[in-house]
């Protein structure tokens, strides 16, 4: 990793001085750091940040600019925040990413996008170049390494809830993307929050819900372990599988080792029973939207919507398609769907 904080540590109670580059609190040793020590156990003495560095060679407005610390992490945590247009400045870990990020943008559609890679930034070896994604053809890039993006190309996903189904993975089993709109809107993502996704079949939800609004966090119980290689590679593809945990159970069964909601969505078809328990551990304030295609389950959901209120929506959804010489409507199952506030 670029930074171990164990040896550092190991070294508590002594006087220990760190030596790294810019600031320690953006994407720095400073924050790895800081998960272990306790008020006025440091000093910091932060310098110009990489970012700072790269915006004064480029003449970018920093406030402008996505920054990015690719150092550790997937180039696919590019993906949701990629629009034409974007100006954005990535740490990498060495010179070889540098290519492998320009390869990576160029198969994502974005290989007309500007690339500046920046080495050494105030050093004596300090060197600025510039070439496009798809035409990257450096072979002797060094460490320590940024690289600045002016992206073009591609149009980059819709923020709206919705996506279309075919971007995701799935055996069919995915909630469909119509009602996936309607029900993240029920759903009512905010930045922070804490959702359990119950019966998650592909985690369309939950990768939907974590790219609604920074910092948000998912928990996909599926009860089909062969369905988690999708959930799992579904968080992959949208740069979300740091917030994102797929989990094999039933969720009766680890609702329990969860952390604390704030809301949950079920769309497994639930029973009473299971409704029951899940009910009794929803804090005070938690939002539920529970899906169901089954008259079994609409006449529980009926039922509780009856003792507890919230609302009972019933969508019907149809799309066009050929009949004939002709088009007619092709009719979805109709889903009921019940959200209420703890």
């Amino acid at each position: 990793m670029p930074f171990a904080t164990r040896p550092v540590l190991a070294e508590r109670g002594r006087a220990v001085v760190v030596l790294a580059s810019g600031d320690p609190f953006w994407f720095g040793a400073g924050g790895s750091l800081m998960a272990d020590l306790a008020p006025g156990e440091w000093v910091a003495y932060p310098a110009p940040s990489t970012f700072g560095l790269a915006a004064a060679r480029l003449g970018w407005r920093l406030e402008e600019v996505l920054c990015l610390g690719l150092h550790a992490a997937p180039f696919a945590r590019l993906r949701p925040v990629l629009t034409p247009g974007v100006r954005a400045i990535c740490l990498i870990r060495d010179g070889a990413a540098a290519g492998a990020l320009c390869r990576w943008l160029t198969e994502q559609g974005w290989g007309a996008s500007g690339v500046t890679v920046l080495e050494a930034l105030g050093g004596t070896r300090e060197r600025v170049r510039r070439v496009r994604a798809e035409g990257f053809d450096l072979t002797d890039v060094a460490a320590p390494v940024a690289v600045a993006i002016e992206t073009a190309g591609a149009k980059g996903l819709p923020r709206t809830p919705g996506l279309p189904d075919d971007f995701f993975a799935h055996d069919g089993q995915i909630t469909k993307r119509a009602v996936r709109a309607v029900t993240l809107s029920a759903l009512a993502p905010r930045a922070g929050e804490v959702l359990w996704d119950l019966g998650a079949g592909s985690g369309s939800i939950s990768v939907e819900w974590c790219l609604a609004a920074p910092g948000t966090r998912a928990h996909a119980v599926e009860n089909r372990a062969d369905r988690l290689a999708n959930i799992r590679e579904n968080a992959a593809r949208f740069g979300v599988e740091h917030r994102l945990s797929a989990q094999d159970g039933g969720w009766p069964g680890l609702i329990a080792t969860l952390p604390r909601p704030d809301a949950v969505f079920v769309g497994g078809g639930p029973d009473a029973e299971r409704l029951e328990a899940l009910w009794a551990l929803l804090p005070e304030g938690a939002r539920l939207v529970v899906n169901t295609v089954t008259i079994g389950t609409e006449s529980l959901v009926a039922a509780w919507h009856g003792q507890h209120g919230g609302t009972l929506m019933r969508i019907d959804i149809a799309e066009a398609a050929p009949l004939g010489r002709m088009q007619g409507w092709v009719p979805a199952r109709p889903v009921v769907q019940w959200s209420v506030t703890r």
